[in-house]
Order: C-alpha cells, then sequence, then structure tokens
C-alpha cells in the first residue's frame, strides 16, 4: 500500500501507531529524532509522514518546516501527531506547511482517516 515515516520518541507511541499503519498494509521507517529522519529521507522517500513536534535535538515544527522547503520532498504529505494541541500549535503547524494536524492520543480510526486522505 506505501511506506509511511514515522517520527516519534515515545516508544509506546511508536508502537501503537506502527502497529496500526501496519495491520493497514503500510511498511513502517521509524525516526526517534528529526536528524534520523533526515538521514533516512536521503535514502527513501516515504508516502507520508506522521512526525510528533516534542523530539530531542530539533523539534518536529522545524523538520516540517525543512521537509516542506526542500524539492525532493516538499510533496510528501506531513502529518503531525502531537500532545501540543492548541490552536495557536495546530496554526504554526499549518504555516510550516503540514498538511494534518492530529492530536495525542491518537485514535485508530481518525488516524486511518486522515492518511487516507492522503494515499489512496
Amino acid at each position: 500500500m506505501g511506506t509511511v515515516l514515522l517520527v516519534e520518541d515515545s516508544a509506546t507511541d511508536m508502537e501503537i501507531m506502527s502497529r496500526h499503519l501496519q495491520k493497514l498494509g503500510f511498511s513502517v521507517m521509524i525516526a526517534k529524532s528529526s536528524e534520523e529522519a533526515q538521514t533516512q529521507l536521503q535514502s527513501q522517500k516515504p508516502n507520508l509522514i506522521i512526525l510528533d513536534v516534542i523530539l530531542p535535538g530539533q523539534s518536529g515544527f522545524e523538520l516540517c518546516r525543512e521537509i516542506k522547503t526542500d524539492p525532493d520532498t516538499s510533496q510528501i504529505p506531513v502529518v503531525i501527531c502531537s500532545t501540543k494541541d492548541t490552536d495557536v500549535d495546530k496554526l504554526w503547524g499549518s504555516m510550516l506547511g503540514a498538511d494534518a494536524y492530529l492530536p495525542k492520543p491518537v485514535e485508530a480510526n481518525e488516524l486511518v482517516r486522515t492518511i487516507r486522505q492522503f494515499i489512496k
């Protein structure tokens, strides 16, 4: 069905989302930091990126901006998935190029519905 890059530093959230994605038939690439995600994006381009905001080192907001301003990755849909759930956070994510914003904890149905908007 496609490949999803899951950028998440919480082992619990990573396991839950990874399991949901695999059940849907996606191949899941995992990165625990923005730096790991950048390295993986140099070698393989996923169909979608799920991105936490609070990460060690560079924030997910900063990574989103870099992904969306790089011609090699700008067309990849980015779904921010974060405990930062204020209207300001959602606006900031949108301004930086995020295609969708999901609050944690993520409900499986909402995750599926959001992903299917971008990957048919």
